[in-house]
């Protein structure tokens, strides 16, 4: 046996922590690896039960190459910790979360989310939902016991094993969250394609639609893995979503991410919305008083007025989750959050027209595809028009990709000034005065400047991947593109 320290595993494997679990290469995640984080994230929970009586946890993944071999490693790490490994299969993030909240089962997703697949992930989450900031850092500072025959020199396993039969009540329960919510038929007329690419909610996605009425129609399915971003589209997404809306006659064409936390809606035209637009419809249409969202959304949430309150947070679903159950903590009713991507959060229960629906306090797709629709259907309206219902606030994002974290990190520094003091006229003279004076600069994360102009510029390391994100928010979506072309094309000639 040997002890592997989970903070050096990190720094020496090149696998860290991402958003609500550890993520890298997948040369880098190796069998002992993947195997070592499981050990390390049910013993940590272990320690956080007093009687440390922990059972059983459930496991999925999606659909990119390597999931299956990363699953095997998680399946071994439970048995290994004498906890009864539940593989309920290639299904949603949120399906496999809602099932360990329902059934206070701790609950692991191997995924790499919207990530190219030369990465992949592992996604925890306790029986409350997403670890939290506090469980990572619980995670990192555990040691593992590791049995160093199971594995050869390369850290892959020397014998191979099949995976388990699948238990599909995980993906039912899910199903079944949402067509008894919405009620049979709340679709029907309408006519809305299904983008499948290669996301693990392709076949849930039809399903759903079709028990809720709709006519529907498959579009672009792969049996390749598909990186579809819904913050930064890629432009044969674009061109096929207008191309297929007119072909087809649709009111609508909906998709997800890899992992279904992140959805991706067009409206009857061919144009895909913004995932914080379709957030804070969704909110509206059912009908939230508290709306918590990261510091890079839309303002037009804000400008609404739909809402009692909006609150701000770093990026990422952690500090979403943090600021909800600040809410709730403090007595507040009806919040949810979402983020700029636009994975939706629900911290309690929603009662619509005398239909429940439990909270899910981790980012979900479904919900936002399934709100909208029937939102514009109830309304009478086309999609297109719903979404104008949003104040006209316009945003775009784009990344430099391949860009090392701290480099990114650097050339945000620079730009704030020596002693976290921000010279204004410095960050004006780096985009060459053309956006205009510099009105306010906000560090919650990364730097997020506001000019004169009301023009919106943000700079941010991703969190998960090696790239430069930058988000811009204007009057128009030209302007919006075009400045954020430029202030990428900027940040370029820095770090060259």
């Amino acid at each position: 046996m040997k002890h592997i320290n989970i903070a050096s595993l990190m720094s020496d494997s090149g696998v860290g922590f991402g958003t609500s679990g550890a993520r890298g290469l997948v040369s880098k995640m190796t069998d002992e690896t993947c195997y070592a984080y499981t050990c390390a994230f049910l013993q940590y929970l272990k320690l956080q039960t007093r009687s440390g009586n922990i059972h059983q946890v459930a496991i999925a993944g999606d659909l990119r190459p390597s999931t299956h071999r990363i699953i095997l490693a998680v399946i071994t790490a439970a048995e290994a910790m004498q906890i009864e490994p539940v593989y309920c299969g290639l299904i949603p993030s949120p399906a496999i979360a809602l099932y360990g909240i329902v059934h206070q089962l701790p609950s692991v997703m191997v995924t790499g989310s919207h990530i190219p697949d030369d990465r992949n992930g592992i996604k925890f989450n306790t029986v409350h939902g997403e670890i939290t900031k506090h469980d990572e850092q619980g995670i990192r500072e555990q040691s593992v016991a590791i049995d160093e025959a199971l594995f050869d020199e390369q850290g892959m396993f020397i014998e191979l094993r099949q995976l388990s039969p699948v238990n599909n009540q995980a993906i039912s329960e899910y199903q079944q969250r949402y067509t008894r919510f919405f009620g049979q038929g709340v679709l029907e007329g309408m006519t809305v394609g299904v983008y499948q690419h290669s996301g693990v909610a392709r076949d849930l996605l039809v399903r759903l639609l079709q028990d809720l009425g709709a006519k529907v129609i498959s579009l672009g399915r792969s049996e390749i893995f598909v990186p579809v971003d819904t913050e930064a589209i890629r432009n044969e997404d674009m061109q096929l979503a207008v191309k297929w809306a007119s072909e087809h006659e649709l009111d609508a064409i909906v998709s997800t991410d890899g992992d279904a936390d992140r959805p991706l809606i067009s409206d009857d035209k061919g144009n895909w919305l913004r995932g914080d637009a379709v957030g804070a419809l969704c909110a509206r249409f059912l009908g939230a008083d508290y709306v918590v969202t990261p510091v890079s959304s839309n303002t037009a949430v804000d400008k609404s007025g739909w809402f009692a309150e909006v609150r701000r947070t770093r990026i990422g679903s952690p500090y979403v989750i943090e600021g909800m159950e600040n809410l709730e903590q403090a007595g507040y009713k009806k919040v949810v959050g979402y983020e700029a991507n636009g994975g939706f959060l629900q911290q309690d229960e929603i009662n619509l027209n005398g239909r429940v629906l439990p909270p899910l306090p981790t980012r979900d797709a479904v919900i936002v595809i399934l709100g909208l629709l029937v939102s514009a259907k109830q309304r009478g309206i086309k999609l297109s028009r719903l979404a104008a219902d949003l104040p006209q606030r316009y945003t775009f994002s784009d990344r430099i990709k391949e860009i090392p974290t701290a480099k990114s990190k650097s050339l945000i520094a620079g730009l704030a000034g020596s002693n976290g003091k921000q010279d204004k006229k410095q960050i004006g003279d780096f985009f060459e005065q053309k956006f205009g004076e510099v009105e306010a600069i906000d560090m919650t994360d990364g730097m997020r400047i506001t000019f004169s102009n009301k023009d919106v510029v943000h700079f941010r390391a991703s969190g998960n991947a090696p790239e430069l994100r930058c988000y811009t928010e204007s009057e128009n979506l030209v302007k919006a593109r075009e400045n954020n072309h430029l202030a990428l094309e900027l940040a370029r000639q820095a770090l060259s």
